[in-house]
């Protein structure tokens, strides 16, 4: 599957969420290589279009009182660099589940390279920014995902 057959927000496929995400101008160095902080920008929005596409709204969450996810740990390896104009796909999948946390497996590709890796951990915070359980349904979402891969 290639970015451009994807819609803007992605979606589900295999137990992973797949966003097609295109390199701009913004996003380089003077040689026209990604600056290696907007890998995490991507990561962000492989991330957060996952939530929303297994129904979890951060700004709904946020205005409700339920809480929020927050990137507690991360770690990123850099595998080849992306290039002005590439159409990068960024796969995003639960790796473990916790009570308060899951921790997902995120890669970055251009045309079947892996170009980048990450392993995050996003922990579940109440609105005092305490870490509190997952809502069980939001689990499960994340265990069905788990058990597709």
């Amino acid at each position: 599957m290639t970015p451009a057959d994807l819609p803007l927000t992605g979606r589900l496929a295999g137990g992973r969420h797949l966003l097609p995400v295109r390199v701009y101008f913004e996003d380089t160095d003077l040689t026209g290589i990604v600056y290696h902080a907007n890998y995490l920008k991507f990561f962000e929005r492989g991330r957060t279009e996952t939530l929303r596409a297994l129904g979890i709204v951060h700004s709904e969450l946020m205005a409700a009182g339920a809480g929020y996810y927050a990137v507690h740990a991360m770690s990123v390896t850099f595998h080849r660099p992306a290039r002005l104009d590439d159409q990068l796909l960024v796969t995003t999948a639960p790796a473990e589940i916790r009570a308060a946390a899951t921790v997902l497996a995120q890669e970055i590709h251009r045309d079947g390279t892996r170009l980048a890796s990450a392993r995050i951990t996003a922990a579940f915070l109440g609105p005092d920014g305490r870490p509190r359980r997952q809502p069980p349904a939001w689990r499960d979402q994340f265990q069905s995902l788990l058990e597709a891969v």
